[in-house]
Formats: C-alpha cells, structure tokens, sequence
C-alpha cells in the first residue's frame, strides 16, 4: 500500500485484494471502537463495486470478532426499483454482505420500495430522525445532522458520490437529510440519497475509486486545483466531514493522475 497526501487520508493499493484486506481491516476496527464508546456501530453503504469488496468482512476472523448483533445498517443511496430488482443496492448487499453474516434484520433499513421516490425519500429521513431520537444514531454537533459512524461511498468516473450528481441542484441542499432525484444520468433516474450535510457530519467517511476511468475525477476531486475551480463539477471533492476523518481507498489505475504535493 502507498499513501498519498492530498484531502483527506489517501491510501492506494497495488491489487484489488489488498485493498478489499485494508478496507475489511478498517470497518472492523471503526465497528470495535464504535460498539466499545457508544453500543452501537452505525453504518451507510452505497452499491457498485464497494459490497463486493465488503465480502472479506464474511471471511475468518471477521465473522466470528466482530459483533454484528450491533450494527445498523441504512444507504446512503438507493435505486427507486423493488427489492428484488437487479439494480437494487439493497438487493446487492443482502445477496453478498448482509446474509452471509449475523446482523439482525431488524437493524437493517432498507427504503420502502412500495412508494413514490418522493414519498419513499420523506419515509426514510422520518427512519433516520427516529435512530436519532432512540440514540442509536448520535448528532453532529455542527449542524445538528445525524452522525454515522461510517459512510461508505463510490465515487463514478463524473465525480458523483451517492446519488449527488455534478452541477446538479440536490449538491445546494442544507436543511434536507434525504432528498430525491427524477434525473440520475444512469439509470435507473430515480433515486434516494443522503445529502452533503449529512455525509460530511459522519465520523468516518470512505470514498473508493477503482479504474483508470475514473482517475481524471480522482485527481480533481483530492488534489489542489486552485481556487477558481467549481467544485460542483465534481461532486467528490465537497466530501469535507466537519469533525471527521476522510479517507480514500483506490488502486493505482484510479491514482495515476494524483500529484499532491508530498
């Protein structure tokens, strides 16, 4: 593994299974100390790539040392299709993640698939305002958004992170928890998402990259590109947890283009 510096810590991998080891390695340690101060260990996941490499987390010695019994698991975003539908995060994560390990289901918050986007945004911020007032959930003291231990986030080779897409009007949003878009510039277009208040109010924020697709948005999104640079270009670069720590995960395809000053 290299490290870089830049925003936020940067760690690059030199395989895919170095990096999925490291990551397992940082969940584990972020559950243990969560559980340890608070009783809980509250994390948000996002599709794509990311759930595959969460499956070292269902290996030895994971899935018998950590304590899933504690954990709550929502998504930072998700696709506006049934449960079961191919495109599901909740579908991919279930399948590849949640069932293989002993979390409770009833600490698992998927979004009610029966909704409007619309309505099914609103029902999921109610979800995540309920967390807050049984204390599973902490509060930032900053802005008073719901603090998760983890969020884990994607990033796509446009720079969007969860369903945050560039120049797009949800990046403007402050008082929202969840908002929805109709526009997603993949689809399926409609979509639930955390907004950036809320992914900057976490303890921990992970952003992955893999790919050399996506290595021009890596180096826009974490190195120093000036002060005139519109940063809604790249929706990753306005991942700046308040009083948390940031770091990214990418291999050395995704990090070719990253020139942070050493």
């Amino acid at each position: 593994m290299a490290t870089a510096k830049g925003r936020g810590d940067i760690r690059i991998f030199d395989t895919y299974d170095e990096l999925a080891t490291d990551l397992a390695e940082y969940v584990a340690q972020l559950s243990e100390s969560s559980v340890k101060e608070r009783g809980y260990f509250t994390i948000a996941l996002s599709g794509g790539s990311l759930i595959s490499l969460l499956g070292k987390l269902c290996e030895a010695p994971y899935n018998k040392t950590v304590d899933w019994t504690k954990w709550y698991v929502l998504w930072a975003e998700e696709r506006a299709v049934s449960k079961n539908h191919s495109d599901s995060n909740y579908k991919l994560a279930k399948d590849s993640f949640l069932s293989k390990v002993s979390i409770l289901n009833n600490h698992v918050y998927s979004i009610n698939d029966s909704k409007t986007v619309e309505d099914a945004a609103m029902q999921y911020e109610f979800t995540i305002r309920q967390l807050v007032k049984a204390r599973v959930l902490s509060v930032s003291g900053v802005n008073d958004c719901p603090k998760f231990d983890l969020i884990l986030l994607c990033m796509g080779s446009d720079g969007h992170i969860a369903a945050l897409y560039p120049h797009h009007p949800a990046l403007e949003l402050k008082e929202d928890w969840i908002t929805h878009i109709t526009d997603s510039s993949e689809p399926p277009p409609e979509r639930i998402t955390f907004t950036l208040p809320v992914i900057n109010s976490a303890s921990n924020v992970v952003v992955l990259a893999t790919g050399e697709d996506k290595a021009r948005a890596v180096h826009l999104a974490i190195d120093n590109v000036g002060q005139d640079f519109d940063a809604s270009a790249v929706p990753a670069r306005l991942v700046e947890p308040v009083d948390g720590k940031l770091v990214w995960f990418m291999d050395m395809a995704a990090a070719s283009q990253v020139t942070t000053n050493e």
